[in-house]
């Protein structure tokens, strides 16, 4: 996909398949429209005032119009003009990029980042528009006889003025590395759990290291976990005829760059595939657990960004991945495990192994001194309850790395919402056998697995995000969503300002 500016101060004189222009409610045009209006002797707010609302999500194609070199005007709705904000622009550009897809055009221009809205520049509306297009973009094909055919929209330009190109172009290059970050994501998360094994994710690792030369990859094995003592995440993996496999995937910038405080650790849960074990999962959608890995797809997408971005800063993105399945070899309620800290786990439920699987990664990035650990995971179906498919759950033992996730969320609109992490919730997880539980029974399920997770972080600043309730989607559009890359890779461009 190429995306690029157009500069021409003749708006109506740009020859293109398809150019989209906003139009507010109440039949107020866009200085873009307006342009357009003039230009067509006052076609366009004809139409306006016949046929179109100025909606959100909605759009109007006029075709032909005289005094228009474009084949179309797609009529783009901003809804309420005193309204508008990013989230609408974002959901304008995707509308657009829709109605291309749809109508398989090659190519289209937007002027909608033209649009001044609250909050934002034009970089981040490029960078908002990129994106848009490039989720747009997306399609699940891996496992079908015959796939559908690949969209044919191939270029996407934004109107821009020539002094503001350089601008409009570096937000272009970034939403479109991100974009590609999250289509990463979604695609790894939306391939089936006899596909995408742990072994497959460290094939993606190695490919990546291969694609963009500042990522470097080293994949542990069983034997080499072993001799590290991962005895927790060990014990959920040896239920499964599938070996584990533990990513660490390092960014080094091209600058060769090195922070003081040192870099930044992004770790993910990689449960390919999560029955439960032995305390095994209803049969109802429980084919909704090939997404359990998607803490670990944020990371692999993100990194992928990061790389592409060429980021100013050392990045790590570490996997911890292997499935939860019943056997004989499997976790029994009952067990105490010696998890790689040293402290011993008294495992109540097997189907809270998310938290058995992290603690001794967290344990592991130690080593790397870092500035900041942030863990991604789809860890409790309490966080669903808590804040639904809106806002990622947000733990944070240090208020000014929770403060710059929120902060980057906003600006992205992948939201997270900060939830309490009092040492009072850790009685929850008191056990007579061993140092803590692995659950804290029912009242405020998420709190206490972020409190577990906790126990195990104390060398350094960290958050963790809860993504149950956002990786994907059930229903008739079941299918991964990608987040919480967009949120993960604003905070990195953040720090690296």
């Amino acid at each position: 996909m190429e995306f690029s500016t157009q500069t021409s101060a003749s708006l109506h004189q740009i020859k293109t398949a398809a150019l989209g222009v906003g139009v507010f409610a109440q039949g107020i045009l866009s200085p873009a429209a307006e342009l357009i209006d003039r230009a067509s002797n006052g076609a366009v707010s004809a139409a306006v005032k016949a046929e179109f609302k100025g909606k959100p999500k909605t759009h109007l194609v006029l075709r032909n119009l005289p005094g228009v070199k474009a084949e179309r005007v797609i009529l783009i709705g901003l809804g309420v003009q005193e309204e508008y904000k990013a989230a609408t622009h974002t959901d304008a550009q995707a509308c657009l990029a829709d109605y291309c897809i749809q109508a398989e055009l090659p190519e289209a221009v937007s002027a909608l980042a033209s649009v001044d809205c609250t909050g934002t520049s034009l970089r981040s509306r490029a960078q908002d528009a990129a994106l848009a297009v490039t989720r747009a973009l997306y399609r699940y094909t891996a496992t079908f006889s015959k796939p559908e055919p690949a969209p044919k929209l191939k270029k996407f330009l934004l109107w821009t003025a020539r002094t503001q190109a350089g601008e409009a172009k570096a937000g272009l290059e970034q939403g479109q590395a991100v974009g590609n970050g999250v289509n990463l994501a979604r695609l790894l998360a939306d391939l089936p759990g006899n596909v995408c094994t742990p072994t497959y994710l460290a094939q993606t690792a190695k490919q990546l290291s291969k694609e963009f030369k500042s990522l470097k990859v080293d994949v542990l094995e069983r034997k080499q976990l072993e001799a590290l003592k991962m005895g927790s995440f060990l014990s959920v993996a040896r239920g499964s005829d599938e070996p584990p496999a533990f990513i660490v995937l390092r960014h080094t910038p091209s600058s060769k760059k090195v922070h003081e405080d040192g870099p930044i650790v992004l770790v993910g849960k990689g449960l390919t595939f999560d029955s439960g074990g032995i305390s095994i999962k209803p049969a109802a959608n429980m084919d909704e657990m090939k997404y359990d890995m998607g803490g670990a797809a944020s990371v692999l997408g993100t990194m992928r960004a990061v790389a592409q971005l060429d980021l100013d800063r050392e990045v790590i993105g570490v996997v911890a991945s292997c499935e939860n399945m019943p056997s004989g070899r499997a976790n029994k309620p009952g067990d105490v495990v010696t998890s790689m800290s040293g402290q011993t786990i008294e495992i109540l439920n097997t189907d809270a192994e998310g938290r058995l699987v992290l603690c001794d990664a967290l344990t592991y990035v130690e080593r790397f001194k870092p500035a900041a650990v942030i863990d991604i995971a789809t860890l409790t179906g309490a966080c669903v309850v808590a804040l639904g498919h809106v806002n990622s759950g947000l733990f944070s033992t240090d208020d000014e790395l929770a403060d710059q996730l929120q902060q980057a969320g906003k600006q992205t609109g992948d939201t997270a919402w900060r939830m309490p992490l009092e040492d009072a919730y850790q009685e929850q997880l008191r056990s007579n056998f061993a140092d803590i539980a692995n659950i804290g029974g029912p009242p405020a399920g998420s709190v206490t697995a972020a409190c577990f997770l906790a126990r195990f972080t104390k060398a350094y600043r960290w958050a963790h995000l809860d993504v149950a309730g956002t990786a994907w989607r059930g229903g008739k559009d079941k299918g991964a969503t990608g987040r919480p890359v967009p949120l993960l890779v604003q905070y990195l461009l953040n720090q690296d300002r």
